[in-house]
């Protein structure tokens, strides 16, 4: 068994959490509050431009030059394209700007740069692809189970459950499973410790949209 199958076993009790969360199935039902997905859409833009640079700072500590093109590529891609994707939803939802970053947003950026930043680049890599990975596996989760035609977050979910977005979650995986074949067995565990750290706040993100959760809640 490969590093990444291993992996993706040890979270499957989040990620099935995560399907069967509120945000999730109000998304896919076309159902969800409007001010929600405004949430969401603002805290996403703050998390994009800091996961932009935890993937830069792991493509110039990453060693084999292809690896850390296709970092570099990754990072482009969350901070313009995706970028550029979330200005069109701020038009289309009538979101002036993104506000402050709030608690799930700001714990789980902050975790991704220290990994980049401080731990091997194995368990950066481990850190940073639950999202590629569940992204990717909620995506078509909603489009193979999608209810309605007239769904207004289409969009949203037409960009994650698409070939362009599968060829990249794919090529992140390889990148992650060629460095683990060359760990020992602890630095293995480091980085599946890590790569079930950041799928833990992959549901704390959504769920904090759901109940549009600010730091005014924890006083």
């Amino acid at each position: 068994m490969n590093w990444s199958t291993n992996a993706w076993e040890h979270i499957k009790p989040i990620y099935n959490s995560i399907v069967k969360m509120p945000f999730i199935t109000e998304l896919r039902e076309g159902t969800l509050p409007v001010e929600k997905f405004q949430f969401y859409m603002a805290q996403d833009s703050h998390y994009l431009e800091h996961f932009g640079r935890s993937l830069a700072i792991i493509a110039s500590r990453i060693q084999e030059v292809t690896d850390m093109l296709a970092f570099i590529k990754f990072a482009e891609g969350a901070i313009v394209v995706e970028n550029a994707l979330h200005e069109s939803y701020f038009k289309e939802f009538n979101l002036t700007g993104k506000g402050n970053m709030q608690p799930a947003c700001h714990h789980y950026v902050h975790s991704l740069k220290s990994t980049a930043t401080l731990a091997s680049v194995e368990v950066a890599v481990a850190a940073v692809l639950p999202c590629f990975w569940i992204y990717r596996e909620v995506g078509t989760f909603i489009y193979e189970n999608q209810n309605t035609a007239a769904n207004p977050y289409k969009k949203w979910i037409d960009t994650y459950a698409g070939d362009d977005f599968d060829v990249l979650v794919k090529q992140a995986i390889e990148i992650a499973d060629r460095l683990a074949s060359k760990c020992t067995t602890a630095q293995q565990q480091a980085m599946t410790d890590a790569f079930c750290t950041s799928s833990h706040l992959e549901f704390q993100f959504w769920d904090a949209a759901y109940t549009l959760r600010t730091w005014e809640d924890s006083l």
